[in-house]
């Protein structure tokens, strides 16, 4: 093995192996497991949300697979309809060619499918960086002829079950991609803007009320005013009418519960055709609808002459104007407001009014609901499935229809009369509504792309085909998936498997937590603070990062602040830690549902602990390859007492790991990893080992017993390790295999290592404990007075019981080597003993004398140089955080980080004190 672990040097390597051998495919045997992976947009590329998401899948595959499972982790990606179209559209601009609409539908989308074939690819290319296992011989794509198929099908049914309609509703319209698009596609943002109050005069004369707005354009389209019933001040105008400025129309104030006495005026002038909410209030009062703008967000002829044509800006300057030169307007007050955005075009998102094709999402919801409710599907955590009931049990009809060109075309044809057919083809409408050659056309729209995704456990295996991958693997095991597309994507995948599979699509849906950056902001372009994770595990410098993020940033100022924040965050760029270690800072930090920040410290630890495991490994090979291991089937080898206590933790540790994992805490599982193989094996049972196997006089029966559990439990431990750390054990495993007794290909199809509590040693872990708290206690004295470690010291013991003396006399030879003593003498109980440190180790007092083992004044001295140092470094934490200015305006994260030094830096000065005060009374 070379001496340094290189990462670079074997990942891409190994994963080649992997897939061209077809290790990542299903076995055949064992009980079916199998995972869908969330289809990532085709546009897209690796973040540190995927990668998260997409390790724990793989640890998933990795251990059931190696559990004996029959395993599948199908693999695929999303067309992204309004992504997709928009990255083909600008690459038109930027190459100087036509125009979508210059183009024609049919061309268009052949330039989508070329661009798909040589540049869709990226994301699944850097998920193989990851080390992710999925099947990819069974790689989907929602566009693909099978998907589409089953897309069809299901849009077909659902229609003749009255379960798909048209209608005119409220949507979320971008006037710049002139689509409708899902709620998930909105952004919404804290704004500065303002507040206009106006006068809305009775038309009987009486009077008039004053009305709030934050959008004075929409009063072209009221067509009421509400108060709150319970609102005394208003109760006499209920049932008057109003006489609209500028509309020559009259409108009539009624009374809703929805209105809030307490905001603006209490009276709400109510546009139900550009407003969600104002949608529902125009519903319960019979209201009209009134759509006052275009596709393009101008206002339209419906309007007064006067505004015709403006955009709602333009619209909005004019009417404020006309407002005051009325004497109509009362005031304006600067408002903080929630504006919708489109999160693909950046613009102001209009509920707009207009023709769409919707799902029954009501009547589908019921079964769904009730999967839930019977445990047939449970969330994990549990709480999340609070959030799934309270948006089923009021869900509201699905908008599955987006006016663009890439996508699944809505299979609906209509006739000159405006007559809507639906059908799987134009053969099948005509032959089935003997249509004869009566002229047709196909709707213009695309299907939602969620509605294809809906399908996706189902439709990936086959259906509507009833192929042997659909019988064996679905309802699949597992769903992993952030909480933000519970709504989007989980409920919909619910309800559509329900209906066409009459089967739940999965039995647990694990929902994870958001990655954060270390003080737990979200990452974004415009922080700063956004990570690849290709990045860790390449490295990048420090220019090309700075390139990177600054890219897209079209405010100097912005661009500045971000490059200023990147060379202060990383100076020298990033290095490259590899796919293992970032894997692993993953897991550790994967607690049930919560958000992780993700710490640049843990990936830097979880890189050394790669190290550790290698070094690890060299040193079991220099001492196993070449000997007898005893792993020819004799029994003619001795265990030592450490041999047996290391077996004894592996098996806990292979106990707790399985469980972790079944409860879906890979946080406790990885740390369970950790613990063993860096604390158990790497810094005590590799120690304990060096005396059995450097000393002459071993007996051979013991060195063999010794090398026998090296390897053994070294194998072990790469492959509880496996699905955490792909790469690092599986090169290091091909190394060790043979001398541990093991065979096969890769470590990934060898049996995944179960807990056996009959090699559970609960003697040999308490002798155990015994002695690392004994060397624990030396090791403690040595580094406080500054004892040099290779200096081999007298000790003497106190109160030791005649269990602690038994097992001093069966590891004296181990201790003297170990902690470099001299001697280790029992004291009597009429014995005194000189001035010494103590540890405790039980009831038994370890004490070294002082006399001799160092320079007092020397030793003096440098605590003196150290203790002032300390409190220097108090009172300049201290004054820091006497200084209000700082505490006012620094962040509560910067503020915590500064008291939490300053208690250890206090902690670290009282200790130096008493040492000193110890010293200096020899």
């Amino acid at each position: 093995m070379d001496k340094t672990y290189q990462p670079q040097d074997i990942e891409t390597r190994i994963y080649q192996n992997w897939e061209e051998s077809g290790y990542f495919r299903p076995s055949g045997e064992g009980t079916p497991y199998s995972i869908m992976i969330p289809p990532p947009n085709v546009t897209g590329s690796l973040h540190m949300g995927h990668g998260f998401q997409d390790t724990i899948m793989d640890v998933l595959t990795r251990y059931h697979r190696m559990a004996g499972c029959n395993t599948l982790w199908q693999p695929g990606t999303d067309h992204a309809g309004i992504a997709t179209q928009m990255v083909v559209e600008r690459q038109l601009l930027e190459q100087g060619e036509t125009t979508r609409q210059e183009l024609g539908r049919d061309a268009f989308i052949e330039k989508v499918w070329d661009w798909k074939e040589k540049s869709g690819g990226t994301i699944t290319k850097q998920l193989r960086r990851l080390g992710a296992s999925p099947d990819w011989s069974r790689e989907r794509f929602t566009m693909d002829p099978g998907l589409s198929h089953a897309v069809q099908e299901v849009f077909v049914e659902l229609y003749n079950e009255g379960l798909i309609y048209r209608g005119q509703r409220l949507v979320n319209w971008d006037p710049k991609l002139h689509t409708a698009i899902s709620d998930l596609e909105v952004v919404s943002e804290e704004e500065d803007g303002f507040m206009w109050y106006f006068r809305y005069p009775l038309a009987d004369g009486s009077g008039d009320v004053v009305v709030a707005t934050t959008r004075p354009e929409t009063m072209l389209g009221d067509t009421c005013v509400a108060v709150n019933p319970e609102d005394e001040r208003y109760q006499s105008l209920v049932g008057k009418e109003i006489a609209l400025p500028f509309c020559q129309r009259n409108i009539p104030v009624v009374a809703d519960s929805y209105v809030d006495a307490e905001f603006g005026t209490g009276c709400v002038k109510i546009t139900p055709a550009h407003d969600f909410n104002d949608y529902e209030v125009g519903q319960r009062h019979n209201m009209p609808l009134i759509n006052i703008f275009t596709a393009d967000a101008k206002i339209n002829d419906v309007a007064p002459e006067a505004y015709r044509g403006l955009t709602r800006e333009e619209a909005r300057t004019q009417i404020v104007a006309d407002f005051d030169e009325a004497g109509l307007l009362v005031k304006v007050e600067p408002h903080k407001l929630k504006v919708p955005r489109g999160d693909r075009s950046g613009v102001v998102i209009e509920p707009w009014l207009t023709d769409q094709w919707y799902v029954d999402a009501k009547t589908l919801a019921k079964p769904a609901i009730e999967a839930v409710e019977s445990g047939d599907i449970q969330f994990v955590p549990k709480q999340w499935e609070n959030t799934y009931f309270a948006w089923m049990r009021d869900i509201q009809d699905w908008c599955i229809s987006r006016q663009l060109w890439w996508g699944h075309r809505i299979p609906a044809w209509y006739d000159d009369q405006g007559k809507v057919y639906v059908g799987r083809s134009e053969e099948e409408v005509r032959s089935k509504n003997d249509l004869g050659d009566r002229p047709l056309r196909q709707d213009n729209d695309v299907l939602d792309t969620w509605f294809s995704s809906a399908l996706w456990t189902f439709s990936t295996l086959g259906w509507p085909e009833e192929t042997p991958e659909l019988k064996t693997f679905h309802p699949t095991s597992v769903l992993v998936t952030g909480f933000d597309i519970i709504f989007f994507w989980v409920a919909r995948m619910i309800m559509m498997t329900l209906h066409f599979k009459r089967e739940v699509p999965f039995h647990t849906v694990y929902v994870h937590g958001l990655v954060r950056d270390g003080e737990g902001q979200k990452m974004s372009k415009s922080k700063g603070n956004v990570l690849d994770p290709i990045d860790l595990i390449d490295g990048i410098d420090i220019d090309t990062l700075v390139e990177k993020r600054t890219t897209g940033l079209m405010q100097p100022k912005m661009r500045a602040k971000v490059e200023k924040k990147t060379r202060k965050e990383f100076p020298e760029g990033i290095g490259a830690y590899g796919t293992d270690a970032l894997r692993f800072t993953y897991l550790s930090l994967a607690s049930t549902g919560r958000d992780i920040k993700f710490d640049m410290g843990r990936i830097e630890g979880f890189r050394n602990f790669c190290n550790k495991i290698w070094n690890a490994a060299r040193y079991v090979l220099m001492n196993t390859e070449g000997h007898n291991c005893a792993q020819d089937g004799s029994t003619d080898y001795q265990l030592s007492l450490a041999d047996r206590w290391i077996i004894s933790r592996l098996q806990h540790t292979e106990k707790a790991v399985a469980e972790a994992v079944s409860n879906y805490r890979f946080d406790i599982a990885s740390q369970a990893i950790y613990e063993f193989i860096w604390n158990e094996y790497c810094d005590w049972y590799l120690e304990l080992s060096k005396p059995v196997l450097w000393n002459e006089d071993s007996p051979e029966a013991l060195k063999q017993g010794t090398r026998r559990t090296l390897i053994r439990v070294l194998e072990t431990s790469l492959r509880l390790a496996h699905p955490f750390m792909p790469f690092i054990t599986e090169e290091i495993w091909q190394r060790v295999k043979t001398l541990a007794g093991q065979s096969g290909e890769s470590i990934m199809l060898a049996p995944y290592p179960v807990a056996n509590e009959d090699k559970i040693d609960t003697e040999s872990e308490a002798n155990i404990e015994w002695l690392k708290s004994f060397i624990d206690g030396i090791r403690t004295i040595r580094g406080e007075m500054n004892i040099s470690p290779g200096k081999p010291i007298p000790v003497l013991l106190r109160n030791a019981s005649e269990l602690d003396q038994s097992r001093l006399d069966e590891n004296r030879s181990t201790l003297l080597s170990l902690a470099k003593l001299e001697s280790a003498t029992i004291l009597s109980a009429d014995e005194s003993a000189p001035m010494s440190a103590t540890a405790l180790v039980g009831d038994m007092e370890v004490l070294v004398p002082m006399a001799g083992l160092i320079d007092k004044n020397a030793e003096l001295a440098r605590l003196d140089k150290e203790i002032a140092k300390l409190e220097k470094e108090v009172t300049r934490i201290s004054a820091k955080l006497n200084n209000q200015g700082f505490v006012a305006k620094a962040p509560e994260a910067v503020i915590s980080k500064e008291r939490e030094k300053l208690a250890a830096t206090e902690l670290a000065f009282t200790k130096l004190c008493q040492q000193r005060d110890e010293i200096n009374s020899l």
